[in-house]
């Protein structure tokens, strides 16, 4: 009986193994059940706001009428010299978000933000195409978000962000700022006017070379359940294979008493 200590400290490493791997398998299935709920919550507020009646968003437009993805129409005079440029994809080509702030129509310094539309990237060394945007005051349609859509952003070792806005807009030259990710508030340091707490995206057609194809966020909370049935899977085998070692240890320590 010599191996019988190591062998009993194997059974209890298993057991304890298994019994872990159950835990981290059910918790990973409730994750994804949680998932496929915020999902199912996104899709129902996108639907929510699209049917709405179109709003007619102006400088004193009550909060209790921002609703996202809801239809809006917006008048006031755009201001090119503090666009900004968000790298994104687009069917998998790269490219840019051209956002550009519009001065509300009647206000000095009250403006919301347009996402007026993506381009493709061009290759170095082409300059950057031009957008022309008339001085005169514009009516455009767009829907309502709540903030600018965010992508994962790379921290250099540092600490500092990676293409961050800088601190004045305009640039001294005819280069426009490109970021990965834009914050209202950064924004309205840098550019030194007031923005509503609400985005919109522009649609329609408006002969500028801007795709306006925009994506919808993914609500497809049917794969994340499927994810969840999996874990829930893998956590029944654990389990399963739980009680086989629990039984096979029983086992050798009967075994072992009769020996004795």
């Amino acid at each position: 009986m010599k191996n019988s200590q190591p062998l009993k400290i194997k059974y209890w490493l298993a057991l304890l193994l298994l019994a872990m791997l159950v835990v981290l398998f059910i918790f990973l299935g409730r994750w994804q059940l949680q998932r496929a709920d915020e999902r199912r919550a996104i899709q129902a507020d996108i639907e929510h706001g699209q049917q709405l009646s179109s709003l007619l968003l102006q400088n004193d437009t009550p909060e209790s009428e921002w609703r996202e993805w809801r239809k809006v129409s917006v008048t006031g005079i755009w201001q090119p010299q503090f666009s900004v440029l968000l790298n994104r994809n687009h069917h998998g080509r790269p490219g840019y978000w051209l956002a550009t702030p519009l001065l509300l129509d009647g206000s000095p310094d009250k403006a919301v933000l347009v996402l007026r539309g993506w381009f493709e990237r061009r290759i170095a060394p082409d300059s950057l195409p031009d957008f022309p945007v008339t001085a005169e005051t514009v009516t455009l349609d767009g829907q309502l978000l709540g903030h600018v859509p965010r992508l994962f952003e790379l921290w250099s070792l540092s600490g500092e962000k990676q293409a961050q806005l800088p601190a004045r807009l305009p640039l001294p030259g005819p280069d426009l700022p490109q970021v990965q990710n834009l914050d209202l508030k950064e924004l309205a340091q840098a550019s030194r006017l007031v923005y509503l707490p609400v985005v919109v995206q522009q649609t329609g057609v408006d002969n500028d070379g801007l795709a306006r194809d925009w994506v919808t966020p993914p609500v497809d909370d049917h794969k994340n359940t499927g994810y969840a049935l999996q874990w829930f899977g893998f956590a029944l085998i654990a389990l399963l294979a739980l009680l086989f070692v629990g039984y096979r240890m029983g086992r050798y320590g009967k075994s072992r008493s009769k020996n004795e």
